[in-house]
């Protein structure tokens, strides 16, 4: 009998522990859902079908939770910037320069200008990434344009904190 109050004493501690460690440090399930919308949203908010030759600039600042000093490769045009509210921004761009010098570029340029990579992966013809930094979090993608050879669309969602 005392081997099984230790038990259910342990399974209760568990509990508690685990119900305390997520009201301190977890994520509400409001956010988790608010960020599951943005993400849903971000996918769908990719055109792949602009390419460089054609986009057309729009004006900075490209959105109230899209940090300022986020950088883009020298051969890119950002064509759409989308402030989603508290769901947070959507910017893409298309670039001229190839797949893998733009996702070198996502993770030395974009690193070097103060954002953190938190996770990732990396694929023949796409990557993306979650990032933290200087007040915003959110997601990369970038993928080889399937309708302009040679292209490659950038695509991210900030939010700010």
């Amino acid at each position: 009998m005392t081997g099984l109050r230790s038990a259910a004493a342990a399974l209760a501690a568990a509990a508690l522990l685990v119900s305390t460690l997520g009201a301190c440090g977890g994520t509400s399930e409001a956010e988790k859902e608010r960020e599951a919308k943005a993400k849903e949203g971000f996918s769908a908010a990719a055109d792949m079908k602009t390419c460089t030759k054609d986009a057309k600039a729009v004006s900075k600042p490209y959105g109230s939770s899209f940090p300022k000093q986020w950088p883009f490769p020298q051969q890119s045009v950002v064509f759409n910037a989308e402030d989603r509210s508290g769901a947070g921004t959507i910017v893409t761009a298309v670039s001229s320069a190839p797949f893998k010098q733009v996702l070198d570029f996502m993770n030395k340029d974009v690193v070097a200008a103060g954002f953190t990579i938190k996770d990732g992966e990396t694929e023949a013809h796409d990557a993306e990434a979650e990032w933290t930094g200087n007040g915003y979090s959110g997601r990369w993608a970038i993928r080889e344009s399937a309708s302009c050879p040679g292209d490659t669309v950038i695509q991210v969602l900030s939010t700010s904190h």
